[in-house]
Protein backbone atom coordinates (compact mmCIF):
# COMPACT_ATOMS: atom_id res chain seq x y z
CA UNK A 1 0.00 0.00 0.00
CA UNK A 2 1.31 3.45 -0.94
CA UNK A 3 1.72 5.98 1.91
CA UNK A 4 2.55 9.68 1.80
CA UNK A 5 4.49 11.42 4.58
CA UNK A 6 4.85 15.19 4.73
CA UNK A 7 7.84 17.10 6.06
CA UNK A 8 10.04 20.10 5.32
CA UNK A 9 11.54 20.46 1.86
CA UNK A 10 15.19 21.29 2.51
CA UNK A 11 17.03 20.15 -0.62
CA UNK A 12 15.36 20.29 -4.02
CA UNK A 13 14.97 17.55 -6.58
CA UNK A 14 13.64 14.03 -6.80
CA UNK A 15 15.22 10.89 -5.37
CA UNK A 16 13.98 7.33 -5.90
CA UNK A 17 15.46 4.31 -4.19
CA UNK A 18 15.32 1.49 -1.67
CA UNK A 19 15.10 2.48 1.99
CA UNK A 20 18.10 1.98 4.27
CA UNK A 21 17.11 2.57 7.89
CA UNK A 22 19.33 3.77 10.71
CA UNK A 23 17.53 2.56 13.79
CA UNK A 24 17.04 4.80 16.82
CA UNK A 25 19.15 3.82 19.79
CA UNK A 26 19.77 5.04 23.30
CA UNK A 27 23.46 4.68 22.49
CA UNK A 28 25.58 6.48 19.93
CA UNK A 29 26.21 3.99 17.13
CA UNK A 30 28.78 4.39 14.37
CA UNK A 31 27.37 3.84 10.86
CA UNK A 32 29.69 3.10 7.96
CA UNK A 33 30.17 0.62 5.14
CA UNK A 34 32.95 -1.96 5.20
CA UNK A 35 34.90 -3.25 2.24
CA UNK A 36 34.34 -6.82 1.05
CA UNK A 37 37.78 -7.68 2.46
CA UNK A 38 36.62 -6.48 5.91
CA UNK A 39 33.40 -8.53 6.11
CA UNK A 40 35.02 -11.50 7.87
CA UNK A 41 36.68 -9.14 10.36
CA UNK A 42 33.31 -7.54 11.16
CA UNK A 43 31.72 -10.95 11.65
CA UNK A 44 34.60 -11.82 13.95
CA UNK A 45 33.94 -8.64 15.95
CA UNK A 46 30.32 -9.74 16.35
CA UNK A 47 31.40 -13.18 17.53
CA UNK A 48 33.85 -11.77 20.07
CA UNK A 49 31.24 -9.31 21.36
CA UNK A 50 28.73 -12.13 21.84
CA UNK A 51 31.31 -14.23 23.69
CA UNK A 52 32.26 -11.30 25.92
CA UNK A 53 28.65 -10.51 26.81
CA UNK A 54 27.92 -14.19 27.46
CA UNK A 55 30.87 -14.28 29.88
CA UNK A 56 29.58 -11.12 31.60
CA UNK A 57 26.10 -12.60 32.10
CA UNK A 58 27.46 -15.94 33.30
CA UNK A 59 29.73 -14.15 35.77
CA UNK A 60 26.76 -12.19 37.10
CA UNK A 61 24.87 -15.44 37.62
CA UNK A 62 27.82 -17.12 39.32
CA UNK A 63 28.44 -14.20 41.69
CA UNK A 64 24.79 -13.62 42.51
CA UNK A 65 24.10 -13.49 46.29
CA UNK A 66 22.28 -16.48 47.75
CA UNK A 67 19.39 -14.28 48.88
CA UNK A 68 18.87 -12.69 45.43
CA UNK A 69 15.37 -13.02 43.96
CA UNK A 70 14.92 -16.09 41.76
CA UNK A 71 13.38 -13.90 39.04
CA UNK A 72 16.73 -12.16 38.58
CA UNK A 73 18.50 -15.41 37.75
CA UNK A 74 15.66 -16.34 35.36
CA UNK A 75 16.00 -12.95 33.67
CA UNK A 76 19.70 -13.54 33.07
CA UNK A 77 18.81 -16.92 31.56
CA UNK A 78 16.43 -15.16 29.17
CA UNK A 79 19.18 -12.71 28.17
CA UNK A 80 21.62 -15.56 27.55
CA UNK A 81 19.03 -17.33 25.42
CA UNK A 82 18.38 -14.18 23.38
CA UNK A 83 22.11 -13.64 23.00
CA UNK A 84 22.47 -16.98 21.21
CA UNK A 85 19.17 -16.80 19.33
CA UNK A 86 19.84 -17.41 15.64
CA UNK A 87 16.96 -15.13 14.61
CA UNK A 88 18.99 -12.21 15.86
CA UNK A 89 22.56 -13.32 15.25
CA UNK A 90 22.14 -14.90 11.79
CA UNK A 91 20.11 -11.95 10.49
CA UNK A 92 22.67 -9.49 11.90
CA UNK A 93 25.44 -11.33 10.06
CA UNK A 94 23.34 -11.12 6.90
CA UNK A 95 23.29 -7.30 7.12
CA UNK A 96 27.08 -7.38 7.20
CA UNK A 97 27.43 -9.85 4.33
CA UNK A 98 24.75 -8.40 1.99
CA UNK A 99 24.75 -4.69 2.76
CA UNK A 100 28.31 -4.38 4.09
CA UNK A 101 27.12 -2.54 7.22
CA UNK A 102 29.62 -2.32 10.05
CA UNK A 103 28.80 -4.59 13.01
CA UNK A 104 27.15 -1.87 15.13
CA UNK A 105 24.91 -0.71 12.30
CA UNK A 106 23.93 -4.29 11.44
CA UNK A 107 23.01 -4.99 15.06
CA UNK A 108 20.92 -1.81 15.30
CA UNK A 109 19.16 -2.62 12.02
CA UNK A 110 18.19 -6.08 13.25
CA UNK A 111 17.01 -4.65 16.57
CA UNK A 112 14.65 -2.39 14.62
CA UNK A 113 13.25 -5.38 12.69
CA UNK A 114 12.72 -7.41 15.89
CA UNK A 115 11.21 -4.44 17.73
CA UNK A 116 8.55 -4.06 15.05
CA UNK A 117 7.74 -7.76 15.25
CA UNK A 118 7.30 -7.59 19.03
CA UNK A 119 5.16 -4.42 18.77
CA UNK A 120 2.76 -6.28 16.49
CA UNK A 121 2.29 -9.23 18.89
CA UNK A 122 -1.14 -9.52 20.52
CA UNK A 123 0.13 -11.14 23.72
CA UNK A 124 1.05 -8.37 26.19
CA UNK A 125 3.67 -10.51 27.97
CA UNK A 126 5.47 -11.23 24.69
CA UNK A 127 5.30 -7.57 23.64
CA UNK A 128 7.08 -6.60 26.84
CA UNK A 129 9.97 -8.96 26.04
CA UNK A 130 11.14 -6.31 23.55
CA UNK A 131 12.85 -4.58 26.48
CA UNK A 132 14.97 -7.70 27.07
CA UNK A 133 16.17 -7.69 23.46
CA UNK A 134 17.01 -3.98 23.71
CA UNK A 135 19.08 -4.61 26.85
CA UNK A 136 20.98 -7.47 25.24
CA UNK A 137 21.68 -5.40 22.13
CA UNK A 138 22.93 -2.49 24.26
CA UNK A 139 25.38 -4.85 25.97
CA UNK A 140 26.59 -6.04 22.57
CA UNK A 141 26.96 -2.47 21.32
CA UNK A 142 28.99 -1.49 24.36
CA UNK A 143 31.26 -4.46 23.76
CA UNK A 144 31.67 -3.53 20.09
CA UNK A 145 32.48 0.07 21.03
CA UNK A 146 35.20 -1.12 23.38
CA UNK A 147 36.73 -3.12 20.56
CA UNK A 148 36.42 -0.37 17.93
CA UNK A 149 39.87 1.20 18.50
CA UNK A 150 39.92 3.21 15.31
CA UNK A 151 37.90 0.86 13.10
CA UNK A 152 35.50 3.66 12.13
CA UNK A 153 38.37 5.97 11.27
CA UNK A 154 40.00 3.35 9.06
CA UNK A 155 36.69 2.75 7.31
CA UNK A 156 35.97 6.45 6.83
CA UNK A 157 37.43 6.34 3.35
CA UNK A 158 35.24 3.39 2.40
CA UNK A 159 32.19 5.48 1.63
CA UNK A 160 31.11 3.52 -1.42
CA UNK A 161 30.03 -0.03 -0.55
CA UNK A 162 30.88 -2.70 -3.07
CA UNK A 163 28.04 -5.15 -2.52
CA UNK A 164 27.23 -4.92 -6.19
CA UNK A 165 23.62 -3.76 -6.04
CA UNK A 166 22.68 -1.24 -8.71
CA UNK A 167 19.49 0.01 -7.05
CA UNK A 168 19.81 3.54 -5.61
CA UNK A 169 19.45 3.84 -1.84
CA UNK A 170 17.55 6.34 0.36
CA UNK A 171 18.78 6.91 3.92
CA UNK A 172 15.95 7.03 6.49
CA UNK A 173 16.46 7.85 10.17
CA UNK A 174 14.96 9.57 13.17
CA UNK A 175 17.95 11.91 12.93
CA UNK A 176 21.42 11.71 11.42
CA UNK A 177 24.38 12.75 13.54
CA UNK A 178 26.90 15.13 11.96
CA UNK A 179 29.63 12.49 12.27
CA UNK A 180 27.47 10.01 10.35
CA UNK A 181 26.69 12.61 7.70
CA UNK A 182 30.41 13.08 7.28
CA UNK A 183 30.81 9.33 6.73
CA UNK A 184 27.94 9.27 4.24
CA UNK A 185 29.25 12.09 2.04
CA UNK A 186 29.99 10.83 -1.46
CA UNK A 187 28.29 7.55 -0.65
CA UNK A 188 25.63 5.60 -2.52
CA UNK A 189 22.72 7.47 -0.95
CA UNK A 190 20.64 9.51 -3.37
CA UNK A 191 18.41 11.14 -0.73
CA UNK A 192 17.77 11.60 3.00
CA UNK A 193 14.60 11.42 5.10
CA UNK A 194 14.58 12.23 8.84
CA UNK A 195 11.84 12.41 11.44
CA UNK A 196 13.27 15.54 13.06
CA UNK A 197 15.15 18.65 11.99
CA UNK A 198 14.55 22.03 10.42
CA UNK A 199 15.56 23.77 7.20
CA UNK A 200 19.00 24.63 8.54
CA UNK A 201 19.61 21.57 10.70
CA UNK A 202 22.91 19.89 9.98
CA UNK A 203 21.25 17.11 7.98
CA UNK A 204 19.55 19.70 5.76
CA UNK A 205 22.74 21.67 5.20
CA UNK A 206 24.78 18.61 4.28
CA UNK A 207 22.02 17.30 1.98
CA UNK A 208 22.02 20.62 0.12
CA UNK A 209 25.81 20.61 0.04
CA UNK A 210 25.74 17.17 -1.54
CA UNK A 211 23.07 18.42 -3.95
CA UNK A 212 20.76 15.51 -3.21
CA UNK A 213 17.04 15.68 -2.33
CA UNK A 214 16.06 15.59 1.33
CA UNK A 215 13.00 15.94 3.54
CA UNK A 216 13.38 16.52 7.28
CA UNK A 217 10.85 16.88 10.09
CA UNK A 218 8.81 14.03 8.61
CA UNK A 219 7.78 12.86 12.09
CA UNK A 220 6.93 9.14 11.82
CA UNK A 221 8.79 8.41 8.59
CA UNK A 222 11.34 6.05 10.14
CA UNK A 223 8.52 4.01 11.71
CA UNK A 224 6.34 3.86 8.61
CA UNK A 225 9.18 2.99 6.23
CA UNK A 226 10.66 -0.49 6.39
CA UNK A 227 14.01 -1.76 5.18
CA UNK A 228 14.06 -2.07 1.37
CA UNK A 229 10.75 -0.27 0.79
CA UNK A 230 10.68 1.75 -2.44
CA UNK A 231 10.74 5.43 -1.50
CA UNK A 232 10.30 8.61 -3.53
CA UNK A 233 11.54 11.91 -2.09
CA UNK A 234 9.97 15.02 -3.57
CA UNK A 235 12.46 17.60 -2.35
CA UNK A 236 10.47 20.45 -3.91
CA UNK A 237 7.17 19.75 -2.14
CA UNK A 238 8.51 18.13 1.05
CA UNK A 239 6.69 14.85 0.39
CA UNK A 240 7.92 11.28 0.91
CA UNK A 241 6.00 8.55 -0.94
CA UNK A 242 6.41 4.99 0.34
CA UNK A 243 5.93 2.16 -2.15
CA UNK A 244 4.38 4.39 -4.87
CA UNK A 245 2.23 2.91 -7.65
CA UNK A 246 3.90 2.43 -11.05
CA UNK A 247 2.32 5.49 -12.68
CA UNK A 248 3.55 7.80 -9.87
CA UNK A 249 7.01 6.25 -10.04
CA UNK A 250 7.23 6.91 -13.77
CA UNK A 251 6.18 10.55 -13.35
CA UNK A 252 8.94 11.15 -10.80
CA UNK A 253 11.51 9.40 -12.99
CA UNK A 254 10.63 11.84 -15.77
CA UNK A 255 11.17 14.77 -13.37
CA UNK A 256 14.53 13.28 -12.42
CA UNK A 257 15.67 13.25 -16.05
CA UNK A 258 14.61 16.90 -16.50
CA UNK A 259 16.61 17.94 -13.43
CA UNK A 260 19.71 16.18 -14.70
CA UNK A 261 19.49 18.04 -18.02
CA UNK A 262 19.19 21.40 -16.22
CA UNK A 263 22.16 20.57 -14.00
CA UNK A 264 24.28 19.74 -17.03
CA UNK A 265 23.33 23.05 -18.67
CA UNK A 266 24.33 25.06 -15.59
CA UNK A 267 27.62 23.20 -15.28
CA UNK A 268 28.77 24.83 -18.52
CA UNK A 269 28.95 28.16 -16.66
CA UNK A 270 31.74 26.98 -14.33
CA UNK A 271 34.53 28.87 -16.14
CA UNK A 272 32.50 32.02 -16.86
CA UNK A 273 33.52 35.01 -14.65
CA UNK A 274 30.73 36.15 -12.33
CA UNK A 275 30.13 39.69 -13.59
CA UNK A 276 26.79 41.51 -13.52
CA UNK A 277 25.27 43.22 -16.55
CA UNK A 278 26.55 46.58 -15.29
CA UNK A 279 30.11 45.30 -14.87
CA UNK A 280 30.20 44.53 -11.13
CA UNK A 281 32.59 41.65 -10.42
CA UNK A 282 31.29 39.19 -7.82
CA UNK A 283 33.31 36.60 -5.90
CA UNK A 284 31.66 33.19 -5.71
CA UNK A 285 33.55 31.13 -3.18
CA UNK A 286 32.95 27.68 -1.71
CA UNK A 287 32.21 26.23 1.71
CA UNK A 288 34.06 22.97 2.44
CA UNK A 289 34.23 20.52 5.33
CA UNK A 290 37.17 18.26 4.53
CA UNK A 291 40.44 18.93 2.65
CA UNK A 292 39.41 16.75 -0.30
CA UNK A 293 36.34 18.99 -0.82
CA UNK A 294 38.69 21.70 -2.11
CA UNK A 295 38.91 19.83 -5.41
CA UNK A 296 35.13 20.01 -5.87
CA UNK A 297 35.37 23.76 -5.17
CA UNK A 298 37.87 24.42 -7.96
CA UNK A 299 36.01 22.13 -10.37
CA UNK A 300 32.80 24.10 -9.73
CA UNK A 301 34.53 27.37 -10.65
CA UNK A 302 34.92 28.80 -7.12
CA UNK A 303 37.46 31.62 -6.87
CA UNK A 304 38.43 30.55 -3.35
CA UNK A 305 37.15 28.90 -0.18
CA UNK A 306 35.22 31.33 1.99
CA UNK A 307 34.59 28.81 4.77
CA UNK A 308 36.54 25.69 5.73
CA UNK A 309 34.59 24.12 8.62
CA UNK A 310 37.42 22.60 10.66
CA UNK A 311 35.19 21.06 13.35
CA UNK A 312 34.75 17.96 11.19
CA UNK A 313 38.43 17.18 11.79
CA UNK A 314 37.60 16.97 15.50
CA UNK A 315 34.53 14.74 15.33
CA UNK A 316 33.99 10.97 15.48
CA UNK A 317 37.44 10.33 16.96
CA UNK A 318 36.56 8.44 20.16
CA UNK A 319 37.69 11.30 22.36
CA UNK A 320 41.07 12.02 20.74
CA UNK A 321 41.56 15.52 19.37
CA UNK A 322 43.67 15.96 16.21
CA UNK A 323 47.31 16.89 16.81
CA UNK A 324 48.89 20.08 15.52
CA UNK A 325 50.80 18.18 12.85
CA UNK A 326 47.66 16.33 11.72
CA UNK A 327 45.76 19.60 11.39
CA UNK A 328 48.66 21.25 9.55
CA UNK A 329 48.76 18.42 7.01
CA UNK A 330 44.98 18.72 6.47
CA UNK A 331 45.15 22.46 5.89
CA UNK A 332 48.16 22.17 3.63
CA UNK A 333 46.54 19.43 1.54
CA UNK A 334 43.48 21.66 1.05
CA UNK A 335 45.78 24.49 -0.05
CA UNK A 336 47.49 22.21 -2.55
CA UNK A 337 44.11 21.38 -4.11
CA UNK A 338 43.17 25.09 -4.23
CA UNK A 339 46.00 25.69 -6.74
CA UNK A 340 46.90 29.15 -5.41
CA UNK A 341 43.33 30.30 -4.62
CA UNK A 342 42.64 31.64 -1.10
CA UNK A 343 41.52 29.36 1.73
CA UNK A 344 39.54 30.79 4.67
CA UNK A 345 39.89 28.48 7.67
CA UNK A 346 37.33 28.86 10.45
CA UNK A 347 38.54 27.93 13.91
CA UNK A 348 36.72 24.98 15.43
CA UNK A 349 32.98 25.58 15.88
CA UNK A 350 31.78 22.72 18.07
CA UNK A 351 28.61 22.81 20.12
CA UNK A 352 24.87 23.07 19.36
CA UNK A 353 24.19 20.85 16.29
CA UNK A 354 27.86 19.87 15.97
CA UNK A 355 28.92 18.38 19.32
CA UNK A 356 32.05 16.35 19.71
CA UNK A 357 31.42 12.69 20.46
CA UNK A 358 30.23 11.96 23.98
CA UNK A 359 33.57 10.76 25.28
CA UNK A 360 35.27 14.00 24.32
CA UNK A 361 32.52 16.17 25.74
CA UNK A 362 32.62 14.30 29.04
CA UNK A 363 36.38 14.46 29.23
CA UNK A 364 36.52 18.19 28.53
CA UNK A 365 33.35 19.34 30.28
CA UNK A 366 31.76 17.25 33.03
CA UNK A 367 28.38 18.88 32.71
CA UNK A 368 25.02 18.52 31.00
CA UNK A 369 24.06 21.43 28.76
CA UNK A 370 20.33 22.01 28.41
CA UNK A 371 20.61 24.50 25.53
CA UNK A 372 23.90 24.01 23.66
CA UNK A 373 23.06 26.71 21.09
CA UNK A 374 23.38 29.26 23.91
CA UNK A 375 26.17 27.51 25.75
CA UNK A 376 29.90 26.90 25.49
CA UNK A 377 30.41 26.70 21.73
CA UNK A 378 32.54 28.11 18.89
CA UNK A 379 35.02 30.80 20.05
CA UNK A 380 33.73 30.48 23.63
CA UNK A 381 34.81 26.85 23.73
CA UNK A 382 38.15 27.61 22.06
CA UNK A 383 38.97 30.34 24.59
CA UNK A 384 38.06 27.97 27.43
CA UNK A 385 40.60 25.45 26.05
CA UNK A 386 43.63 27.68 25.32
CA UNK A 387 46.08 24.83 24.64
CA UNK A 388 43.74 23.28 22.06
CA UNK A 389 43.12 26.72 20.53
CA UNK A 390 46.81 27.59 20.32
CA UNK A 391 47.47 24.23 18.72
CA UNK A 392 44.93 24.93 15.99
CA UNK A 393 46.15 28.48 15.45
CA UNK A 394 49.74 27.30 15.06
CA UNK A 395 48.63 24.66 12.54
CA UNK A 396 46.73 27.27 10.50
CA UNK A 397 49.61 29.75 10.59
CA UNK A 398 52.10 27.04 9.57
CA UNK A 399 49.87 26.24 6.59
CA UNK A 400 49.89 29.93 5.61
CA UNK A 401 53.51 29.51 4.49
CA UNK A 402 52.20 27.21 1.71
CA UNK A 403 49.41 29.35 0.23
CA UNK A 404 46.85 32.12 0.75
CA UNK A 405 45.27 31.51 4.16
CA UNK A 406 42.79 33.60 6.14
CA UNK A 407 41.62 32.90 9.71
CA UNK A 408 37.89 33.18 10.47
CA UNK A 409 36.67 33.42 14.09
CA UNK A 410 33.13 32.09 14.72
CA UNK A 411 30.43 33.54 16.97
CA UNK A 412 32.17 36.65 18.25
CA UNK A 413 29.78 38.59 20.46
CA UNK A 414 31.89 40.40 23.06
CA UNK A 415 34.77 42.83 22.59
CA UNK A 416 36.53 41.00 25.41
CA UNK A 417 36.39 37.81 23.31
CA UNK A 418 37.83 39.71 20.35
CA UNK A 419 40.78 40.93 22.44
CA UNK A 420 41.42 37.46 23.90
CA UNK A 421 41.27 35.87 20.44
CA UNK A 422 43.70 38.37 18.90
CA UNK A 423 46.01 37.89 21.88
CA UNK A 424 45.99 34.12 21.33
CA UNK A 425 46.81 34.60 17.64
CA UNK A 426 49.69 36.90 18.58
CA UNK A 427 50.94 34.32 21.10
CA UNK A 428 50.78 31.55 18.48
CA UNK A 429 52.87 33.71 16.14
CA UNK A 430 55.49 34.33 18.85
CA UNK A 431 55.69 30.60 19.58
CA UNK A 432 56.28 29.81 15.91
CA UNK A 433 58.85 32.61 15.60
CA UNK A 434 60.74 31.32 18.66
CA UNK A 435 60.70 27.82 17.15
CA UNK A 436 61.96 29.10 13.79
CA UNK A 437 58.87 27.84 11.94
CA UNK A 438 57.82 29.95 8.92
CA UNK A 439 54.36 31.51 8.56
CA UNK A 440 52.76 34.57 6.97
CA UNK A 441 50.72 37.35 8.54
CA UNK A 442 47.32 35.82 7.66
CA UNK A 443 44.28 38.08 7.62
CA UNK A 444 41.83 37.57 10.50
CA UNK A 445 38.07 37.86 10.05
CA UNK A 446 34.98 37.68 12.26
CA UNK A 447 31.81 35.71 11.66
CA UNK A 448 28.84 37.95 12.32
CA UNK A 449 26.16 35.54 13.50
CA UNK A 450 25.02 37.04 16.81
CA UNK A 451 22.62 40.03 16.70
CA UNK A 452 24.80 41.87 19.24
CA UNK A 453 27.76 41.70 16.84
CA UNK A 454 25.64 42.88 13.91
CA UNK A 455 24.24 45.80 15.91
CA UNK A 456 27.72 46.81 17.12
CA UNK A 457 29.44 46.10 13.83
CA UNK A 458 31.06 49.55 13.74
CA UNK A 459 32.95 48.64 16.96
CA UNK A 460 33.83 45.09 15.93
CA UNK A 461 34.93 45.71 12.34
CA UNK A 462 38.06 47.83 13.11
CA UNK A 463 39.60 44.85 14.91
CA UNK A 464 39.37 42.58 11.86
CA UNK A 465 40.54 42.47 8.26
CA UNK A 466 37.28 41.08 6.86
CA UNK A 467 33.77 40.08 7.92
CA UNK A 468 31.69 37.01 7.08
CA UNK A 469 27.97 36.88 7.86
CA UNK A 470 26.79 33.48 9.11
CA UNK A 471 23.12 33.79 8.28
CA UNK A 472 22.07 30.41 9.71
CA UNK A 473 22.84 31.31 13.31
CA UNK A 474 22.05 34.99 12.81
CA UNK A 475 18.47 34.02 11.91
CA UNK A 476 18.28 31.52 14.76
CA UNK A 477 19.41 33.98 17.41
CA UNK A 478 17.48 36.96 16.02
CA UNK A 479 14.17 35.06 15.97
CA UNK A 480 14.81 32.85 19.04
CA UNK A 481 14.21 29.74 16.92
CA UNK A 482 16.06 26.45 17.42
CA UNK A 483 16.78 25.72 13.77
CA UNK A 484 17.09 21.97 14.43
CA UNK A 485 13.67 21.68 16.12
CA UNK A 486 10.91 20.69 13.71
CA UNK A 487 8.25 21.92 16.17
CA UNK A 488 9.28 25.54 15.59
CA UNK A 489 11.01 25.14 12.21
CA UNK A 490 8.10 26.83 10.44
CA UNK A 491 8.99 30.03 12.33
CA UNK A 492 12.55 30.04 11.01
CA UNK A 493 12.29 32.82 8.44
CA UNK A 494 15.30 34.20 6.53
CA UNK A 495 12.92 36.79 4.98
CA UNK A 496 12.03 38.28 8.37
CA UNK A 497 12.48 42.09 8.15
CA UNK A 498 14.68 42.13 11.27
CA UNK A 499 17.06 39.58 9.74
CA UNK A 500 17.30 41.47 6.44
CA UNK A 501 17.93 44.75 8.28
CA UNK A 502 20.83 43.20 10.21
CA UNK A 503 22.35 41.71 7.05
CA UNK A 504 22.01 44.96 5.12
CA UNK A 505 23.45 47.13 7.90
CA UNK A 506 26.42 44.78 8.35
CA UNK A 507 27.24 44.86 4.63
CA UNK A 508 26.87 48.66 4.50
CA UNK A 509 29.01 49.28 7.58
CA UNK A 510 31.72 46.84 6.47
CA UNK A 511 31.98 48.48 3.06
CA UNK A 512 32.05 51.95 4.63
CA UNK A 513 34.94 50.92 6.89
CA UNK A 514 36.83 49.32 4.02
CA UNK A 515 36.32 45.73 5.11
CA UNK A 516 35.47 42.94 2.68
CA UNK A 517 32.12 41.42 3.61
CA UNK A 518 30.90 38.00 2.54
CA UNK A 519 27.89 35.85 3.36
CA UNK A 520 28.73 32.20 4.04
CA UNK A 521 25.41 30.94 5.42
CA UNK A 522 22.66 29.15 3.53
CA UNK A 523 21.33 32.47 2.26
CA UNK A 524 24.40 32.84 0.02
CA UNK A 525 23.64 29.62 -1.84
CA UNK A 526 19.90 30.27 -2.20
CA UNK A 527 19.21 31.85 -5.63
CA UNK A 528 16.07 33.48 -4.23
CA UNK A 529 18.32 35.87 -2.28
CA UNK A 530 21.00 36.54 -4.91
CA UNK A 531 19.57 39.77 -6.33
CA UNK A 532 18.61 41.11 -2.90
CA UNK A 533 22.12 40.56 -1.53
CA UNK A 534 23.60 42.20 -4.62
CA UNK A 535 21.30 45.18 -4.05
CA UNK A 536 22.58 45.42 -0.46
CA UNK A 537 26.10 45.76 -1.85
CA UNK A 538 27.35 42.23 -1.28
CA UNK A 539 30.09 41.25 -3.71
CA UNK A 540 31.38 38.07 -2.05
CA UNK A 541 29.25 34.93 -1.64
CA UNK A 542 30.40 31.61 -0.17
CA UNK A 543 28.37 28.43 -0.59
CA UNK A 544 28.65 24.73 -1.26
CA UNK A 545 30.26 24.08 -4.68
CA UNK A 546 27.05 22.49 -5.97
CA UNK A 547 25.20 25.81 -5.60
CA UNK A 548 27.70 28.01 -7.44
CA UNK A 549 26.43 27.51 -11.01
CA UNK A 550 22.81 28.40 -10.20
CA UNK A 551 23.81 31.49 -8.21
CA UNK A 552 26.24 32.52 -10.97
CA UNK A 553 23.42 32.39 -13.50
CA UNK A 554 21.46 34.90 -11.38
CA UNK A 555 24.54 37.15 -11.05
CA UNK A 556 25.11 37.18 -14.81
CA UNK A 557 21.51 38.33 -15.39
CA UNK A 558 21.51 41.03 -12.67
CA UNK A 559 21.91 44.80 -13.02
CA UNK A 560 22.96 46.11 -9.60
CA UNK A 561 22.13 49.76 -10.47
CA UNK A 562 18.45 49.01 -10.90
CA UNK A 563 18.41 46.59 -7.95
CA UNK A 564 19.96 49.12 -5.55
CA UNK A 565 17.42 51.79 -6.50
CA UNK A 566 14.59 49.59 -5.22
CA UNK A 567 16.32 48.10 -2.14
CA UNK A 568 14.77 50.50 0.39
CA UNK A 569 11.24 49.59 -0.67
CA UNK A 570 11.95 45.89 -0.09
CA UNK A 571 13.50 46.41 3.35
CA UNK A 572 10.61 48.60 4.47
CA UNK A 573 7.91 46.24 3.22
CA UNK A 574 6.00 44.08 5.72
CA UNK A 575 6.38 41.14 3.33
CA UNK A 576 9.94 41.42 1.97
CA UNK A 577 9.77 38.13 0.06
CA UNK A 578 6.85 39.34 -2.06
CA UNK A 579 8.46 42.77 -2.46
CA UNK A 580 11.70 41.14 -3.58
CA UNK A 581 9.88 39.08 -6.22
CA UNK A 582 8.26 42.29 -7.52
CA UNK A 583 11.69 43.93 -7.55
CA UNK A 584 13.07 41.09 -9.60
CA UNK A 585 10.25 41.25 -12.14
CA UNK A 586 10.67 45.02 -12.47
CA UNK A 587 14.39 44.78 -13.24
CA UNK A 588 14.16 42.07 -15.91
Amino acid sequence: MSIQVFGLAVSKGVAIGRAVLIASSRMDVAHYFVDSTQVDAELDRLRRARDEVATELQTLQRDMPADAPGELNALLDVHLMLLHDETMIAATKQWVRDRHYNAEWALSAQLEVLSRQFDEMEDEYLRERKADIEQVVERLLRSLQRSASGTAERAAGQLQPDFGGEEPLILVANDIAPADMLQFKRSVFTGFVTDVGGKTSHTAIVARSMDIPAVVGAREASRLIRQDDWVVIDGDAGVVIINPPAIVLEEYRFRQRQSELERARLHRLRNTPAVTLDGERVELQANIEMPRDAQAATEAGAVGVGLFRTEFLFMNRNGHLPSEDEQFECYRSALDLMQGLPLTIRTVDVGADKPLDRMTIHELRHEHVLNPALGLRAIRWSLSEPEMFLQQLRAILRASAHGKVRILVPMVGQLSEVRQTLAQIALAKRQLTDAGIPFTDAEVGAMIEIPAAAIMIDRFAPHFDFLSIGTNDLIQYTLAIDRADEQVAHLYDPWHPAVLQLVASTIECGRRLGRTVSVCGEMAGDPAFTELLLAMGLRSFSMHPSRIAEVKQRVLRADTRHLTERLASVLQDEQPELAASRLLRATR
